[in-house]
């Protein structure tokens, strides 16, 4: 039996990802670092701070592979090591 669509939905219009899309790593070229990463955040009780520089790594992969447009990591959400390292200095968002 269907209900039809929820009335909320007549204005609903699909957003694109800010960035884009980006192929899937369908030929596994940067899956190690994947599972070290999740790894990682398990051990670290999902705590992704614990775990920056792997996502770093990751990202970093990715973009040297093709498997995403190449960006500066600063518009990637990633700051100067010194202003991670100093709670003062860490932008409040």
């Amino acid at each position: 039996m269907s209900f039809g669509r929820p009335p909320t939905f007549d204005n609903f219009r699909p957003v694109p990802p800010e960035k884009g899309s980006f192929p899937l790593d369908h030929e596994g070229e940067c899956q190690e670092l994947m599972k070290v990463y999740l790894s990682c955040l398990q051990n670290n009780k999902s705590e992704s701070l614990s775990c920056r520089h792997l996502s770093k790594e990751y990202l970093k992969c990715r973009m040297e592979r093709g498997l995403m447009a190449p960006d500066e990591f600063k518009n990637l959400g990633f700051q100067d090591k010194e202003k991670l390292d100093n709670p003062a200095t860490r932008d409040k968002s």
